[in-house]
């Protein structure tokens, strides 16, 4: 979920794959998902933590509540909307091993999926879905990494289409990001409603 919307792995995959060829472009979407994996993992190992600390994970949900409707707020009412999404060119490395240490560097860089894995994990286990068991663990950390790879093929595959279509605009991603951030503020309410209740 976390890699949907438009972001700067994903369109760099993509626009590596239309410059240089899809190997490259595979290349570093493995690297990436090689962190997404190690993120995870450091995430569900945190939630596993959390889950045995419900007073603590109480206090989360609803920092996190308040965090994803703030950014609901943002992204439908004060991020800029004007404008096509600028382009990123990917710096000329022709190296597969280069682009692959990029994704790897790119993925690291960005530190949101270790909360978001964490809150998910955590989540998943308030329903049920999800125990902490070894094999559970090792699902979910290999499915995340997967589910990733599987996004960011999708975005160099479906490049041409995303680029000239709605997603160009900056406007219409606010308006993507906000809708799923405001989605996972109602899933986050509902559950602290019940857990008051």
């Amino acid at each position: 979920m976390g890699v949907i919307p438009p972001g700067l792995l994903n369109m760099t995959a993509a626009k590596i794959s239309l410059k240089e060829g899809a190997n490259r472009g595979m290349f570093f979407s493995i690297g990436a998902c090689v962190v997404v994996l190690i993120q995870t993992f450091i995430a569900v190992i945190f939630a596993r933590f959390l889950t045995q600390r419900p007073d603590v994970v109480d206090v989360l949900q609803r920092v996190a509540l308040v965090l994803f409707i703030l950014l609901s707020v943002y992204f439908f009412f004060i991020a800029k909307g004007d404008g096509d999404v600028e382009s990123t060119d990917a710096p000329d490395i022709r190296s597969k091993k280069s682009r692959f240490f990029q994704g790897m560097l790119m993925s690291a860089l960005n530190m949101f999926p270790i909360p978001f894995q964490a809150y998910m994990s955590v989540t998943l286990a308030s329903f049920g879905w999800l125990t902490f068991e070894q094999s559970d663990i090792l699902s979910y950390v290999f499915g995340a990494a997967t589910g990733s790879f599987v996004m960011l093929y999708m975005y160099m595959f479906f490049f041409d289409k995303i680029q000239s279509q709605r997603f160009k605009s900056q406007k219409n991603m606010n308006r993507l990001i906000g809708t799923i951030t405001a989605v996972v503020a109602l899933a986050t309410l509902f559950q602290v409603i019940k857990d008051s209740l």
